[in-house]
């Protein structure tokens, strides 16, 4: 054995340290710029000593800790806000004496407190009231109608009749028939403390506001050139959606089979028939109908359809969040999301209700027995089952970051 080789080794010991070492860059896995291991913290460490907690400052606060703004913090509320909004700031802060604030500072433990952060500059649409009448409206001097006066009102309803009454006559007499005496704005808009209704009709989030016309005078092409039916009627009336839009929506007759029903006349065979409808773009509803004639039957099924259209989560919008089951009397199933370009690799029922929902990633086992009619109701139901990321941080307190955006900065 050579005795040379511990030496050597022990010298090179000494004469690494002295070598220089590269740089060796972190492991990437999204597009941000490289940062060096070796790379010093970009903020001082923060001692323990130097912690305090809520308790801790609420307790020692003092006046001299509510201090009025800099002009570097000015400038940056300037950014945020517009100019009416920091006066009233700066008004709200000088009406406050900073001995008040010392003494009734404390941390909110009541049921009623806040447990995030909120931006209150900012208006939600699902929180915060988007219409709020004029307290000029209130009449409370206003007396509700006795039945002589409804008697007259529908008797002047009567005397101003057309001709060749439409049950659109009807439905504006019911709609403009008052309950109450006084002023008018006083019932139809009154002033409240209460949240409304989060949309009002042909209101959009974005503030936008179009006009609601149930029957256009125009003539239209194609397969919106046919009769108006009473049955088209009441699904616009309800709905509020024109000719137009409804011909556009995708509907479909998924299940149709015969019923028979035993009385004592003999047997009476109907039709029944379960629809699916949706927009393609996150609207879902499925809809049964029975009668004599399978014709009446499909049509009926698809407008109950249309009017039972609900809102079905999306994610990215073309999957679902996360993992669903369903359950309709012995069907059982499974709904799974995937990545993008998977496909809809399913039975051709679920196929149909996602085309017709806008959902274009899924995967889907179904399980026990395979009924047509249980298992649209059952994928359906699973839908609807979605937990949204934001309610479940919401109840938590906490925040939900989405990894597959901060890795893919969003462009994924």
């Amino acid at each position: 054995m050579s005795v040379a080789r511990p030496a050597r080794c022990l010298f090179c010991s000494f004469s690494r340290t002295a070598s220089a070492v590269p740089r060796v860059p972190r492991r990437q896995f999204h597009p941000s710029p490289m940062q060096l291991a070796n790379r010093k913290p970009k903020f001082p460490n923060v001692k323990a000593d130097n912690l305090r907690s809520l308790d801790d400052i609420a307790r020692n606060v003092k006046p001299d800790d509510f201090k009025p703004y800099t002009e570097e913090e000015k400038a940056r509320l300037q950014e945020e806000y517009t100019p009416e909004q920091i006066a009233a700031i700066e008004a709200g802060e000088a009406a406050i004496d900073p001995k008040d604030l010392a003494e009734q500072f404390a941390i909110r433990r009541d049921p009623m407190k806040l447990n995030y952060l909120d931006d209150f500059s900012t208006i939600e649409p699902g929180v915060d009231k988007h219409v709020k009448a004029p307290e000029s409206n209130s009449d409370y001097n206003a007396q509700l109608k006795s039945d002589d006066d409804l008697a007259e009102d529908f008797g002047n309803f009567l005397a101003q009749l057309p001709k060749d009454p439409t049950a659109a006559d009807w439905v504006r007499f019911a709609e403009t028939l008052r309950m109450t005496k006084g002023k008018e704005e006083n019932e139809l808009n009154p002033h409240s403390v209460l949240v409304p209704d989060l949309l009002a009709p042909g209101e959009s989030i974005s503030g936008e506001r179009k006009q609601i016309n149930f029957f256009k005078d125009a003539e239209v092409k194609g397969k919106e050139s046919e009769e108006i039916t009473e049955a088209l009627k009441r699904l616009l009336l309800a709905t509020g959606y024109d000719q137009k839009e409804v011909m556009d929506l995708k509907a479909k007759c998924l299940v149709s089979h015969s019923v028979v029903n035993q009385t004592r006349l003999g047997k009476v065979r109907r039709q029944y028939c379960l629809s699916v409808a949706g927009n393609g773009n996150g609207l879902l509803g499925i809809g049964e109908a029975k009668s004599e004639e399978a014709g009446d039957a499909v049509l009926q099924s698809k407008y109950r359809a249309i009017r039972n259209m609900q809102p079905i989560p999306r994610y990215e919008n073309r999957t679902i969040f996360g993992d669903v089951e369903g359950k309709v009397g012995a069907v059982e199933l499974k709904l799974m999301t995937r990545p993008p370009g998977f496909g809809l690799r399913c039975q051709h029922l679920i196929f149909e209700i996602c085309r017709a929902c806008g959902i274009h990633d899924l995967a889907a086992r179904v399980t026990r027995s395979r009924n047509p009619m249980n298992t649209v109701k059952a994928v359906y139901e699973a839908l609807m089952s979605q937990r949204n990321p934001e309610d479940i941080a919401r109840a938590r307190s906490k925040k939900l970051v989405d990894v597959r955006k901060v890795y893919y900065s969003g462009r994924a």
